[in-house]
């Protein structure tokens, strides 16, 4: 399905939704970062949006957990909705929102501490666990990140002494502790070496069975490898978004597929 206008791309009839954006606009200032984006995310699906630099895809992926509201002179127009609730709601925590809409950054973060103690971190923060219960925690999030075989004879040493590739696992893997419903990633491969970027590639296709991803990446082809849906963001738009495969096939706008063939970017 493409775009019926710009920057708008609605779910089929009938289709579920894990997040949906309603004619979302941000400013940096006097600067409009986003001009009325409407889309529609599958849960359990891999979503990529894609783009030349500075179009807004990254604006908006943390506009999902509301981190861009953290820096001083934005504001926002339109709504974005998790499970049909809106992130902006009165009442709503953007601290819990952000245990339920975990992120991934661009750049391996590990925090200053063990293994063990950055995947601990979320739940025993949030006191969502008991310390008894933590050992349990930590291995499940650990193999879910596809971790737990490489650093379970290891959990006590610095998370930062972790190869580029395991640190962006165990990033992954502390995002799963706090039982994330969406998962979000911001070039998470950009900083690794190919056989890191398939390690990751290969876990975010395992990921999708469990959870709703959506990932913003400048690779095309880890687009394609990776993700059901695509969007393709220019100058502040949502110009098309549809299933991967007619995106990169036959993409009906031609701003899209001047983009895919390489003619700007």
């Amino acid at each position: 399905m493409s775009a019926s206008a710009p920057g708008t791309a609605p779910a089929p009839p009938g289709r579920a939704t894990a997040l949906r954006a309603d004619r979302f606009s941000f400013w940096y200032g006097k600067n409009q970062a986003l001009f009325d984006i409407t889309l529609d995310v599958a849960p359990k699906a891999v979503t990529a949006l894609i783009g030349p630099s500075g179009c807004g895809k990254s604006t908006f992926l943390r506009s999902v957990n509301r981190l861009q509201e953290l820096l001083p002179d934005t504001r926002r127009f339109g709504d974005i909705a998790l499970h049909g609730t809106s992130i902006f709601a009165p009442g709503v925590d953007p601290v819990m929102l952000r245990r339920r809409v975990g992120m991934v950054f661009q750049k391996p973060s590990p925090f200053p501490k063990s293994v063990f103690d950055n995947v601990a971190y979320g739940p025993r923060v949030s006191g969502t666990a008991a310390e008894e219960d933590l050992p349990a925690i930590v291995e499940g999030a650990l193999r879910h990140a596809a971790l737990w075989d490489e650093v379970k004879d290891r959990l006590d040493t610095p998370g930062t002494s972790l190869s580029g590739g395991q640190q962006q696992r165990l990033c992954i893997a502390r995002a799963l502790a706090n039982e994330p419903e969406i998962l979000l990633m911001d070039e998470p491969c950009s900083a690794l070496d190919p056989i890191a970027t398939q390690r990751i590639e290969e876990l975010i296709v395992t990921l999708k069975r469990d959870y709703t991803i959506v990932i913003v990446t400048h690779n095309m082809q880890q687009a394609a490898r990776v993700s059901d849906h695509t969007g393709f963001f220019y100058l502040g738009q949502l110009v098309e978004f549809g299933r991967t495969q007619q995106i990169f096939t036959s993409p009906r706008d031609p701003r899209t597929e001047a983009y895919i063939t390489g003619r700007f970017g």
